[in-house]
């Protein structure tokens, strides 16, 4: 059997031809997004119309059997009752739930005190209660939902969004154990739960492309990620793109960390930064601006290399700088910011600051990881890493091994989002566990 998973990210689509017999990557294609419209909006159509061609391409030269889909969490854009966009995206940077609510509240703070769950900015639940509060609700929006949804409304002509688990509970205001939307919490936050998507559990078929290719129920790209970068429940998974995670099988409650679904009543725990690889971009347009001073014109992304070997060199320095990447904050302090420490006159020059980036973005989720098994959570035999920020960069990579005492694995396929939307999508047709499909066709670089 063959499959085509596409992920729908915040700068990038990815989509995937992959043989679910062997798992090989038949063929990857990525364009960029290119569609904001302000910080934190998205032109919802823009990336559907790209989302649906890079489909149309790979289905032309595949005829595939199943199509899956993911996409970029939190995130909600509002469609009508024949299922068409009728509000950009939303996405899960938008911070108008950080905006004053009055009385020493943020819009977000205000909803979690209301309804008792966590609300940070960003949520799909906190933008849409900012905006029904302030009456920006499109008057003919019937549903909210995760841009992958409208997008496979989009292939199979649905009129109402089916949400996976992954994607509903990264709304916020939902009851894990229940798998639904908690109907009191809305009430209490003054909310049309009306407006509020169809939920699933399960590895769901929306219908059939017009070619009559059956299309998976989407689902979120950290889940996705999980499922195309594992061969099991004992591994733990790092990801580092535009923002970063760590994920863990296991089913245990905490600070610092979520305990977030993958689907028929399994759960797997995640802790996000929200700078993740963004933070080593901040880096490198920072060393083009010294080197402007001097009078040289670097292009962007050009100093990427360079900075690598310096800090893979760094890494072995005795006087090394302290770095916290936390440029865009936490999901539980948004104000915090980042910051250096240890600098001395002998240490304070690229190599180092090189150093500490990578062992500052490494050692951010390397804590949330220590929360985790401080929880309850099993010890991992198997330490994967995805994601370009790790791929591209042998010192990220080994930053992550000196802070977990063990090597990272690394797998052979590229686009682990799209690749882990495929094998949900083929996990749909073919009635076996995710998981099981990824010990058959995940692979590992030697």
């Amino acid at each position: 059997m063959k499959a085509i998973g596409i992920d729908i990210g915040t700068t990038t689509l990815a989509a995937v031809a992959v043989d679910g017999e062997t798992g090989a990557l038949l063929e990857a294609r990525n364009v960029p997004n290119g569609a904001d419209i302000a910080p934190g909006i998205q032109d919802a159509e823009q990336i559907c119309q790209k989302a649906l061609a890079l489909i149309e391409a790979l289905e032309e030269k595949y005829h595939p059997d199943v199509i899956g889909l993911d996409g970029q969490m939190h995130g909600i854009v509002y469609t009508d009752v024949r299922g068409n966009a009728v509000s950009p995206l939303y996405t899960w940077q938008n911070g108008m739930g950080d905006e004053p609510a009055g009385e020493g509240e943020t819009h977000a703070q205000r909803l979690s005190r209301l309804t008792g769950y966590k609300a940070a900015t960003g949520f799909g639940t906190t933008t849409h209660y900012v905006l029904a509060g302030q009456g920006r609700v499109p008057a003919e929006a019937a549903k909210f939902c995760a841009i992958h949804d409208y997008i496979g409304m989009r292939l199979t002509g649905r009129a109402a969004p089916l949400t996976h688990v992954s994607d509903a509970a990264s709304f916020g205001l939902f009851d894990l154990d229940a798998a639904r939307f908690d109907g009191g919490a809305i009430e209490r936050a003054g909310l049309d739960a009306a407006l509020f998507p169809q939920v699933t559990d399960e590895t769901a078929l929306l219908g059939r492309t017009a070619r009559g290719v059956p299309v998976g129920c989407a689902i979120g790209d950290n889940q996705a990620s999980f499922f195309g970068s594992v061969t099991g429940p004992g591994a733990a998974a790092v990801n580092v793109g535009t923002s970063g995670q760590i994920n863990m099988w296991g089913d245990v409650e905490g600070e610092g960390f979520e305990r977030r679904p993958l689907g028929g009543g399994a759960f797997f725990l995640t802790g996000a930064s929200l700078c993740g690889g963004r933070a080593y971009a901040l880096l490198e347009n920072f060393l083009r601006s010294c080197a402007r001073v001097a009078g040289v014109e670097a292009a962007p992304g050009s100093l990427y290399g360079a900075m690598n070997a310096l800090a893979e060199e760094a890494l072995g320095f005795p006087d090394k700088l302290v770095f916290s990447p936390l440029f865009c904050g936490t999901r539980q302090q948004p104000h915090v910011r980042a910051a250096m420490t240890g600098a001395q006159p002998q240490n304070f020059d690229a190599a180092h600051l090189c150093g500490a980036f990578v062992e500052g973005m490494a050692g951010e989720l390397y804590e949330m990881y220590e929360k985790m098994r401080d929880a309850g959570a099993p010890k991992p035999g198997l330490l994967v890493g995805s994601g370009n920020a790790i791929r591209k960069n042998p010192a990220l990579k080994k930053a992550f091994e000196q802070a977990f005492g063990m090597p990272m694995r690394i797998p052979q396929h590229k686009e682990e989002a799209a690749y882990g939307a495929a094998l949900f999508g083929l996990a749909a047709v073919c009635g076996q566990p995710p998981l099981a499909l990824a010990g058959r066709c995940v692979h590992y670089e030697p």
